[in-house]
């Protein structure tokens, strides 16, 4: 057993290898060493457990692998042929080319983050999205955080911390990875009153349940469900007129619905307009920014939340307010819809023609147009969808080791599974490259 030890190559030789060279640009060689060493260690337990030294050769191929396996994990270009158009697993809404482009400039050098260019001196970091916001929803005044719950908890830190908050037991939701309101409301330090019932809530029930230590009415978009059937919950305005003055009206907007006209949603300008005090939302969902949350509303309230402590943790770089600006910018000047809208609304003969064009690159009956319905996703318009097309994979064996392949390809092609079958939509995947598409289908088919 000694004698094997010895056998096993040194690390500098193995990175010296020409089929791990390679590597280094996609991983850096720093980490390619980390790899070689870690499969290292694996070689030498193994032989400690009795199996056979591996030759230099096959120690190559296990760290090649390895550094394979590693790289797939790079936060990539994908293809997104799932049929749900703001998918938060791959990024949400695609920020369009023309904002990365004009934006460039103020990330690959230095920028104005923080200075005033008239006087020279230390400004603010927002720009002018506080005034594009005031156009785009009448809000008095707007505020940018990492994300929409990173808006709500400081919203509720704030202006809550120690005080109740009342909220629907029909909107105490649990959003994506765990985000749950009870829960949100407890760090904040605010203290939850329950109104109402799972489908019904009034608005006497709010008006009874608010007294001289609530500080807060929270209204929260249900984001990934609906409640159907005998239901009932209070129109804004109704709301806004029964609570006491000293009590803040905010809504947990979420989808960010500023002019798109989407089944389900109501916009963010609707809500301010008929009393809300504060409203909040994702700039990655319907409104097609980059990832942030926003915050409009009164002015007296968005200035509390800008000088919490918090407010230092959660605020944005250079490079989402970049982003954010230039496209509200674009938005307002009249781009034309968002990412989201602008596939709900691609007329099914639109996505008739681009399938056909994708049959004609592949064989002959490996694949054929089924009907399908397409979905706004990331918590928005939830079960709502809209007539599309999918492909339909016949060919490539089990469903399952099929849609595998088609991850695997250089350009990963997310798909999913329906009836035993692959399938890819064509809304979701509309303009990107036809031929590229074909190409990933033909690989993962193995022709």
């Amino acid at each position: 057993m000694p004698h094997e030890f010895a056998n096993i190559p040194q690390v500098e030789k193995l990175l010296d290898a020409s089929c791990i060279r390679p590597w280094f640009p996609a991983l850096s060689r720093p980490l390619v060493a980390r790899i070689v060493s870690d499969v290292l260690a694996q070689v030498r337990e193994g032989i400690r457990n009795g199996e056979p030294a591996p030759d230099q050769e096959g120690i190559l191929g296990r760290i090649s692998e390895a550094c394979r396996r590693k790289s797939r994990q790079r936060i990539r270009k994908v293809l997104n042929g799932t049929g749900v158009i703001l998918h938060t697993n791959l990024g949400r809404s695609p920020i369009p080319a023309p904002v990365w482009e004009a934006s460039a400039g103020a990330n690959t050098g230095y920028s104005n983050l923080e200075m005033d260019l008239g006087s020279g001196k230390r400004g603010g970091r927002s720009g002018i999205i506080p005034e594009l916001l005031a156009v785009a929803t009448g809000c008095e005044a707007a505020l940018v955080v990492n994300n929409n719950a990173a808006a709500v908890l400081l919203m509720l830190s704030a202006l809550a911390r120690g005080r109740g908050v009342i909220v629907s037991r029909g909107e105490q939701v649990q959003i994506g990875g765990g985000f749950r309101i009870p829960e949100i409301l407890a760090l904040s330090g605010a203290r939850l009153v329950e109104v109402g019932t799972t489908n019904i809530t009034s608005v006497s029930d709010y008006a009874a349940a608010a007294t001289a230590e609530t500080a807060m009415a929270l209204v929260v978009h249900a984001s990934n469900f609906r409640i159907r059937g005998f239901t009932e919950k209070p129109d804004i305005a109704d709301l806004a007129r029964s609570l006491p003055p000293h009590v803040v009206l905010a809504v947990d907007q979420g989808s960010g619905a500023l002019t798109e006209d989407i089944p389900g949603e109501t916009r963010v300008r609707s809500y301010l307009a008929r009393g809300a005090h504060l409203a909040s939302f994702s700039a990655d969902k319907l409104l097609g920014g980059p990832q942030a949350g926003i915050i409009v509303g009164r002015a007296d309230l968005v200035r509390v939340l800008a000088a919490h402590p918090l407010m230092r943790a959660f605020r944005p770089g250079k490079t989402i307010y970049s982003l954010l600006e230039e496209h509200l910018v674009r938005r307002l000047e009249g781009s034309g819809p968002a990412h989201g809208e602008r596939l709900l609304s691609l007329p099914v003969k639109e996505l008739e023609r681009m399938g056909d064009r994708i049959l004609a690159a592949l064989p002959q009956g490996s694949a054929r147009l089924v009907e399908s319905r397409v979905t706004t996703g990331g918590g928005s318009s939830p079960d709502e969808s809209v007539p599309s097309l999918s492909i339909e994979l016949l060919a490539g064996g089990a469903a399952g080791e099929l849609l595998a392949r088609l991850r695997g390809g250089e350009v990963p092609l997310i798909a999913t599974i329906a009836e035993d079958t692959v399938r890819l939509s064509l809304a979701t995947l509309y303009g990107e490259d036809e031929a590229s598409i074909a190409q990933s289908i033909r690989a993962a088919l193995g022709l």
